[in-house]
């Protein structure tokens, strides 16, 4: 999400015109709007920023540290925003040591003094995220896969997701056809882990054993039972047992070659 729509979805939800807020903060209302559409040519200062965040109730500091991460060059941002996901990573595996160790009180000394933490990262909202590309998932039969610890893990290749505040989502490539015609073959589609799955979603599948995953139309079937349901119809349906999925992430984003 654009830094404009935040503002503009921040405004709407504290049901404020902007005229109202043009009052507030001292700028004119076609230049708010041109913020809020992402049609400004220059950056709004941090000044505004500033302004913007007390009028809006925004968390101190939010819209700055958004602005300045869209002024980064890309080269940069990706760079900064990579080093963001491997020290995601390392969080996770703290908080996985925490709770395997009781809150072991020789770790949480060590935690403080080298300053991690295990927390979340600080909000929701991004001006864009960069979501690992983990491997690939068969539109097909089940196949091996390696999926890096996902989630929450870190990959060799990223794709940019400016609508998703997720920081467990995870890309995977279609490989097969069984999805067709919504999903093909080298699209990348994006899934949340945070969302709750429905019948008839688009999801990535995971089994215990063997370790193999696949992309399939998922329904809730009685006596904890699955179907995996193809969207090409030259595919017949598969009914699993629950407990042989270990996972199921619902689609959220497809990126496809024109």
């Amino acid at each position: 999400m654009s830094l404009g729509q935040i503002i503009r979805n921040k405004r709407e939800q504290l049901d404020l015109t902007l005229d109202e807020v043009s009052n507030k903060v001292g700028f004119s209302k076609p230049y708010l709007s041109t913020i809020e559409t992402g049609k400004v040519k220059n950056p709004p200062s941090d000044e505004l920023l500033t302004k913007l965040e007390k009028v809006l109730q925004f968390e101190t500091g939010l819209l700055l540290h958004i602005a300045h991460l869209e002024r980064m060059p890309s080269d940069v941002r990706g760079i900064y925003e990579s080093r963001e996901a491997e020290n995601a990573k390392l969080r996770q595996c703290l908080k996985k040591v925490l709770e395997k160790k009781g809150k072991n009180r020789e770790i949480q000394d060590l935690l403080a003094k080298t300053g991690l933490e295990t927390k979340d990262s600080k909000s929701a909202m991004s001006a864009g995220r960069l979501v690992p590309i983990i491997n690939k998932v068969t539109a097909g039969y089940p196949a091996e896969f390696y999926d890096l610890d996902y989630p929450v893990g870190i990959a060799d290749d990223y794709v940019r997701c400016p609508d998703l505040h997720d920081p467990n989502a995870f890309a995977v490539r279609v490989v097969g056809d069984s999805m067709e015609p919504k999903f093909h073959e080298g699209d990348i589609v994006i899934f949340s882990p945070s969302l709750d799955v429905r019948n008839g979603d688009d999801c990535f599948i995971r089994f215990t054993t063997p370790h193999e995953t696949t992309f399939k139309r998922v329904f809730f079937e009685k006596e904890n039972k699955v179907r995996l349901q193809p969207r090409n119809e030259r595919y017949s349906p598969t009914v699993m047992e629950g407990n042989r999925i270990d996972g199921i992430y619902r689609a959220v984003v497809r990126y496809e070659r024109l």
